[in-house]
């Protein structure tokens, strides 16, 4: 039984922590460094203020990557250690009519949440797993806008030496971003003989076919109305390097990802893939974003967590328009977008579900969000009964 209550509210070079009591008393408060003396600190206060270390149970808000050394540090310890939603928190913290806040208020915001909900308190928890998922999602993510951002960085660099490439074919392809790091502007094509220029496409692997003929590409050069940078000539291949670096890093990390949700979320992935559109890609970042399902009682709760749920103003007489709140994840809202997307180009009830609420006169973003709203459901009954999805024959 738990008779020591811990928060900790965690900053990048220290920490606040607020002990309580079974009965909500102050057990112990502390400021101090994020260093092994501080952790040390802790440890010392905690096994002072309780008989067992099994009496203790510790919390703390997810703060990014400042939390991490402190949750390891104290996990290794044998305490009983949680990272807690940072907005459950800050839902709790508004039943307070107090607005002051400062960490070591906080410190104590966290403590009585744990105490509050003592026999509850593990379904708000994110665990280690979820966590690490996480910070795989997310740095995809990242390496996603990264890719996006180069790719729009090449293409304004050709519109000066080379703008006619872009009608010719795919200049992303592995073929043709070989031959722009070597030949990045329709003078130095002008310049070169045919056989160097076929043998550029040659250079990276044989195997693979060139989707516009040289001759052709000579041609369009020969009649470019391209600038002459030097600079931008040098600064061409260089960014072309950069994509094929991030897009290996990308493969890396969706490896990666997929792989861990397989080990720990096997089950739950086998249900989200089963749905026609869905695959291991789009279904191991939301699993990530979502963490435990159980941590929701309703899909409502979670559609109000990605931001998904209407945002409505109204005031006597007055009904403002309806928008979407967008006060949740993000991430997951993100997600929920590209898998909704993604179940509408396949033949089935939701893309039937789509063109229906389209023909009833929904203009298309309010179309697609209907459907996302549907998806979520059909995700969440599927997830809650553990059951694959099976579409309905139609009549």
């Amino acid at each position: 039984m738990q008779t020591l209550f811990v928060g900790i509210d965690v900053s990048k070079d220290s920490f606040s922590v607020a002990g309580l009591d079974a009965q909500g008393a102050t057990a112990f408060s502390l400021t101090t460094g994020m260093t092994r003396a501080g952790f040390s600190e802790l440890f010392k206060a905690i096994s002072s203020h309780s008989v067992a270390l099994s009496d203790a149970v510790v919390a703390m808000e997810s703060s990014g990557c400042y939390h991490l050394n402190l949750f390891s540090f104290l996990s290794s310890k044998g305490l009983r250690t949680l990272v807690i939603n940072p907005l459950v928190i800050a839902n709790f913290s508004r039943l307070s009519l107090r607005k002051t806040k400062t960490d070591r208020k906080d410190a104590f915001t966290i403590a009585r949440f744990i105490l509050s909900h003592r026999d509850s308190v593990e379904q708000f928890t994110i665990l280690q797993a979820h966590q690490d998922l996480k910070d795989l999602a997310r740095e995809r993510e990242f390496t996603l806008k990264m890719i996006s951002s180069i790719k729009n960085e090449i293409k304004r660099l050709l519109q000066s030496t080379f703008p006619e490439l872009e009608h010719l074919g795919n200049v992303f392809s592995d073929t043709m971003l070989q031959f722009l790091s070597v030949f990045p502007s329709a003078r130095l094509i002008r310049m070169a003989e045919p056989q160097a220029i076929s043998h550029a496409f040659e250079q990276r692997d044989k195997r693979k076919r060139i989707s516009v003929p040289p001759e052709t590409i000579r041609r369009a050069a020969r009649n470019s109305i391209a600038a002459v940078s030097l600079a931008k000539e040098m600064i061409l291949p260089g960014k072309i390097e950069t994509l094929l670096h991030l897009e290996e890093r990308l493969a890396q990390l969706t490896k990666m990802l997929v792989k861990l949700c397989e080990t720990t979320m096997q089950e739950d992935l086998k249900i989200l893939t089963s749905i026609d559109g869905i695959n291991n890609i789009t279904a191991a970042p939301f699993l990530a974003e979502m963490g435990d399902w159980r941590g929701f009682r309703s899909y409502k709760q979670l559609i109000a967590f990605a931001g998904l749920d209407p945002s409505i103003h109204q005031s006597g007489t007055f009904l403002g328009v309806s928008r979407l709140s967008k006060r949740g994840n993000r991430h997951l809202r993100r997600l929920i977008w590209l898998m909704t997307f993604c179940a509408i180009r396949m033949e089935g009830p939701f893309k039937a579900y789509f063109i229906r609420r389209k023909t009833e006169g929904l203009p298309f973003k309010k179309a697609l969000f209907a459907t996302a709203h549907k998806l979520v459901r059909v995700i969440f009954s599927m997830l809650n009964n553990r059951t694959c999805f099976v579409a309905q024959p139609t009549a």
